[in-house]
């Protein structure tokens, strides 16, 4: 079974900026139950579709298939909730990890957060200086959350 061990941290400067080019999302989810959640993510032309468990202390299942754009676009346009969420992501290698940071458009828009996925959930990490507040156990930060509750109704 796959595994994601992912932290995640709300961003405090924009210092991380210069070190990386983004990549338009497009995403939304078709169930967002307790047990699990359904995503179709649009990211560089390709479609996805996502499959998470229940997250336990950073760590749930999850399996992610690559589909045919004009499929998830025809999900995204009909099977989704709304709003469905627009964010560019850039990646960054800091210390031996990959950082992705999301900047959040549309009903998101000013929230920037940073994710690292771990291979281990006790795995140390390097903070990079730009890495503010953990929100990892925080449900509120949760892409699928923020398609119920975006940031700009908090």
């Amino acid at each position: 079974m796959a595994k994601e061990i992912e932290r995640k941290f709300l961003v405090k400067s924009d210092s991380w900026r210069q070190l990386a080019q983004g990549s338009v999302y497009r995403q939304g989810y078709i169930s967002t139950q307790k047990a699990a959640t359904v995503r179709v993510r649009i990211a560089d032309n390709r479609g996805y579709l996502t499959i998470k468990g229940r997250s336990e202390k950073y760590t749930r299942a999850e399996f992610e298939y690559v589909i045919p754009v004009a499929d998830a676009q025809e999900m995204l346009d009909t099977l989704c909730d709304r709003p469905l969420i627009e964010k560019v992501r850039y990646k960054i290698d800091w210390a031996g990890l990959t950082w992705e940071i999301d900047e959040f458009d549309g009903a998101n828009k000013g929230l920037i957060i940073a994710e690292v996925e771990l291979s281990d959930k006790q795995q140390q990490i390097e903070l990079p200086d730009w890495i503010g507040e953990e929100v990892s156990d925080d449900p509120r930060y949760f892409n699928s959350n923020l398609a119920k509750v975006p940031f700009s109704q908090w």
